[in-house]
């Protein structure tokens, strides 16, 4: 594998990573730590602790997919110009 394509293999799995993390810490905190202060706010009749237990992780999910379909598509025209040099 030669610099540029190690290179972009690794902003990938960094980004993957990262995206991950959000996805795994936005719903702990959410639906685990935070449940009892958020519960007092209610969304659509539903506390929001239990709604980011139960629908949030998965708005997020999708969320994440558009972000990391952005942020690779970046990627993708930031390293395709500096492998035309």
């Amino acid at each position: 594998m030669n610099e540029n394509e190690e290179a972009y293999w690794n902003a990938n799995v960094s980004l993957i990573l990262k995206l991950l993390a959000v996805w795994f810490v936005v719903p702990f905190l959410g639906g685990i730590v935070f449940v009892d202060v958020l519960n007092l706010i209610h969304l659509g009749g539903y506390k929001l602790g239990f709604w980011i237990a139960q629908q949030g992780s998965i708005y997020l999910f999708v969320v994440l997919i558009f972000i990391y379909t952005k942020k690779m598509s970046d990627l993708d025209d930031r390293f395709e110009s500096e492998g035309d040099k």
